[in-house]
């Protein structure tokens, strides 16, 4: 890697860990805020107060499903640097709006803008395609991924430590308005991260589209909007790529599933069936989960994409991670470090799948002839159309079964969670892709 090219790549690391703190984060504390929320306008039976964390969660990633496509067209037309400007911009705002939410409204449109400015992941993909040679390709998407790892490491764990400060931290927080607003603090954090980001970005990372690559189209936005749905059957319509695609939804149908009822699980009484953890013990765990994440991404997917082939690393990472999260809801109060093992399932998993399916989908893209930003960012909006439905999915089902008996039981959204991984694993059954056969090197 040139001087010229490490810079790029350390700006987009910092890009993609900030687009994943804005999603990570406010996982230990979305539960009790939404709460808290519902509580003030009447809402107080269990089941109807979990349902609402899913709507939240889900909300982000709708307005992910519309604009990303959207915005990784543009990245096409005006280059990848303004658009990942935007999006740490909006970051930076809406997060602190959330933060200062006093009702479900408000949050709900908070998180909405918040998200429908953030496609900085598809737009960071297209750029490492961009600026980047095939035998490059696994390692750089890996670099990406540890992002993600490390974001999954921090976002928790800085949310669960911030909440709550005037109890939690005291001292200068002991005051009415952060009693009043418990949950700012945290979001805070993020918004700085972004602001941070933001000025990096601006005076350090170069454009990578050439002006020549870009694409002309004169489309106007609300003409973007239009077609977001059809950019997205039409990249369904490629060979290949349309299997690659898929898979990945199904994969992250089954995974943000999990987004929406782990701390749900954790959190519940022993006596329901769960944990009894604290927020500060679901920060743990998923700064474990982040820690591996680093680990296997940002350290082994290189050695491993030269000793076996992208495809195989893919299946066996989609199959660890079913297997994880299928098994979280096994472990018993008593015993509560046995869920440690699921985690390392999903988080070993998830380490193995996104840098092995994105390189893929480049070789694919760019064997094709395929504009990168449109490839990229159908995938991004399909991925958040999946993170739409698993939180709502997963919160209508936990809301029907939480007090059920019997084989209708809060351990049902895990189970189901589990049958969407066996169907991403169907759909690779059928995928050939000789371009990463060749880049594997004669890997097994």
């Amino acid at each position: 890697m040139t001087g010229s090219q490490r810079s790029p790549m350390g700006i987009l690391f910092l890009v993609v860990l900030v687009d994943m703190l804005g999603l990570t984060l406010v996982i230990p504390f979305l539960t009790y805020f939404v709460q808290d929320l519902a509580s003030a306008e009447g809402l107080t039976d269990r089941g109807a107060r979990d349902f609402w964390v899913g709507v939240v969660i889900a909300t982000y990633s709708l307005a992910q499903f519309i604009f990303t496509p959207i915005l990784g067209s543009f990245s096409d037309r005006i280059g990848r640097r303004p658009v990942l400007l935007f999006g740490l911009a909006s970051n930076s705002i809406f997060f602190v709006v959330f933060g200062l939410s006093g009702s479900l409204a408000m949050a709900l449109l908070a998180r909405f803008l918040s998200g429908a400015g953030n496609g900085n992941i598809a737009v960071a993909k297209a750029y490492i395609g961009d600026i980047s040679d095939d035998e490059d390709v696994a390692k750089r998407m890996g670099m990406i991924g540890a992002a993600f790892g490390l974001g999954f490491m921090i976002g928790p764990f800085v949310g669960g430590v911030l909440s709550d400060p005037a109890n939690g931290i005291g001292g200068p927080f002991e005051t009415k308005f952060w009693a009043d607003f418990p949950y700012l603090l945290p979001c805070l954090f993020s918004s700085m991260m972004s602001a941070i980001s933001l000025i990096l970005a601006y005076f350090k990372l170069p454009e990578s589209l050439p002006m020549g690559d870009r694409n002309s189209s004169g489309e106007s936005p609300l003409s973007q909007l239009k077609n977001t749905f059809s950019s997205i059957f039409s990249v369904l319509k490629l060979r290949s790529i349309s299997s690659l695609v898929m898979v990945n939804f199904f994969f992250l149908l089954g995974f943000t599933m999990m987004h929406g009822t782990f701390i749900l699980f954790t959190s519940m009484e022993p006596e329901s069936g769960g944990l009894g953890w604290s927020e500060r013990d679901n920060g743990w765990v998923f700064a474990f989960v982040g820690l591996l994440g680093v680990v296997v991404q940002g350290g082994l997917i290189g050695p491993l994409t030269r000793r076996f082939r992208l495809q195989s690393l893919m299946i066996v990472g989609t199959a660890l991670t079913g297997l994880g999260i299928a098994s979280i809801p096994y472990a018993p109060s008593e015993a509560s470090w046995i869920i440690f093992g699921s985690c390392a399932g999903f988080a070993i998993g998830n380490g193995m799948f996104s840098p092995t399916q994105n390189s893929l989908l480049t070789f694919a893209s760019k064997g094709g002839g395929h504009e990168m930003g449109n490839v990229m960012g159908a995938q991004e909006g399909l991925g958040a159309l999946a993170r739409i439905l698993g939180p709502f999915m997963a919160a209508s089902i936990w809301a029907l079964t939480v007090d059920g008996t019997g084989i209708w039981t809060f351990h049902t959204c895990f189970r189901v969670s589990g049958l969407f991984f066996i169907v991403a694993l169907l759909l690779q059954i059928g995928i050939r892709t000789p371009e990463a056969e060749a880049s594997s090197q004669g890997g097994i």
